[in-house]
């Protein structure tokens, strides 16, 4: 299968790959068919094992993942597919509580959507998550600065952001982020010491029509946190503002 072009700046129609699994076959199909309205390139698949099976030979953009599947749950078919795929995951969930959410976020989903929902407005999430890249990486060029200046690593101490590549290190050593938590280290690095409340940076990273609890935000910095190595207690790179968000830098 040859392989289907990602958005681009000029790319009126771009085409991506979407992966529905859901042990409800008439629910997937109803995904499924919104999805290939908006042509995307929809594989659909009912148990979890047949998931991840399939993320591997289809490559998807995005995942919408039902939690309650029969055999292996979501849970764990989000855990597997974090091992080797950056796809997007939208967890559907029939239970609507702050566990539930935190456990799906915990293993790498990048959103959460509660059963019953509108098609259009998960439609419209997917679509926001993929028109992100690359205005988070892309700050207003200094004075007099080209695109060299825009995409020039940023430093904070041991840490090295790369923009160019979408990698991160840590005293030379790469650290594995999602695209998401990649995202989001972007925006917070794009204005060192301001402060960025939850929302902006929903607003930046998820874009609209997101809705939802913005605890979304912590659990992803969370995540940030921890593979940088980066006690919330003595922080080093993020320091979170009490009632307000969060803010980038190196030192009180």
């Amino acid at each position: 299968m040859d392989p289907i072009p990602h958005a681009s700046a000029g790319g009126a129609n771009p085409t991506y790959r979407a992966l529905v699994v859901d042990d409800e076959a008439a629910l997937a199909e109803v995904v499924a068919s919104y999805l290939r309205r908006e042509r995307f390139e929809v594989t659909q698949c009912h148990r979890g094992t047949d998931a991840v099976t399939l993320a591997r030979e289809v490559d998807p953009d995005v995942v919408v993942l039902d939690l309650g599947l029969p055999g292996l749950d979501g849970v764990e078919v989000c855990r597997q597919l974090r091992t080797f795929s950056d796809a997007y995951v939208v967890m559907l969930t029939a239970r609507d509580t702050e566990v539930d959410t935190i456990v799906g976020l915990s293993v790498g989903a990048d959103d959460y959507i509660t059963k019953p929902f509108s098609p259009r407005e998960l439609v419209a999430r997917i679509r926001a998550m993929l028109r992100r890249p690359r205005a988070v990486g892309a700050p207003t060029p200094h004075a007099g600065g080209g695109s060299a200046d825009v995409l020039a690593p940023r430093v904070f101490g041991p840490l090295r952001i790369d923009l160019a590549s979408r990698q991160v290190f840590v005293d030379e050593e790469l650290i594995a982020l999602t695209r998401t938590e990649f995202d989001i280290l972007a925006a917070l690095s794009s204005r060192p010491g301001v402060v960025w409340s939850r929302g902006q940076l929903i607003d930046t990273v998820w874009g609209e029509p997101w809705v939802g609890n913005d605890h979304l935000v912590d659990v992803h910095v969370g995540h940030v946190r921890r593979k940088l190595g980066d006690d919330p207690a003595d922080p080093r790179f993020i320091y979170t503002v009490r009632g307000v968000g969060y803010r980038m830098g190196t030192g009180q």
